[in-house]
């Protein structure tokens, strides 16, 4: 379906976002990593708890809703499925970041999830994680790496993927019920995304 032209109404109780896909068919240039005591770890057969407080930590505040709302059953499914990969950013001991490459499709890598807490926004750990993901995805034999990012995410994340080497290609639009109104993501979630019931 095409939208018109103009404004269209989305209605309450739903949330509606501006989706960008970007990909990159090459390996890009490589940056340098910024300071900083980072590791990372690949987190083989991901406990379902575990994976839920690292999701909840690093998407609550950008609206990441989906894998919440999942079963335990779906949730295992897709996080030991073979052709994914889960990573965590490693900072004084405790895993401060995610990241989900998805082989599944011959020839490609989806970074399927990407992102640090709060309190490291802004450090420079976000670049290395980057930098460690491209490396990953990369290393196999690809022709394509792709990632999708939308309006409720941080506001530099498209300038973010746009320097880190990715080029947008597609735009979306996603609507969807509230995370806030059935309890799966808190009321007060995303302040920037106003709640209308």
């Amino acid at each position: 379906m095409i939208l018109p032209d103009g404004y269209s109404d989305v209605p309450a109780g739903k949330i509606a976002a501006v989706v960008t896909h970007l990909e990159m068919t090459a390996p890009p240039a490589r940056r340098d990593d910024p300071p900083g005591a980072w590791s990372l770890a690949k987190i083989d057969a991901p406990a379902l708890d575990w994976y839920r407080d690292l999701f909840r930590r690093v998407g609550e505040e950008w609206l990441w809703f989906s894998r919440a709302r999942m079963t335990d059953t779906e949730l295992a499914a897709i996080i030991n499925a073979p052709g994914i990969e889960i990573y965590t950013l490693v900072v004084d001991g405790r895993d401060e970041g995610l990241l989900e490459l998805d082989f599944r499709e011959p020839g490609q890598c989806e970074l399927v999830y990407f992102g640090v807490t709060a309190g490291l926004i802004g450090t420079g750990a976000a670049r290395f994680l980057m930098n460690r993901a491209l490396d990953l995805a990369w290393s196999h034999n690809l022709r394509r790496v792709w990632v999708h990012t939308c309006t409720f995410d941080h506001p530099a994340a498209v300038a973010f993927y746009q320097r880190s080497g990715f080029r947008p290609f597609r735009r979306q639009i996603e609507i969807a019920d509230d995370p806030r109104l059935d309890g799966t993501a808190p009321r007060d979630a995303a302040k920037h995304v106003p709640v209308i019931e």
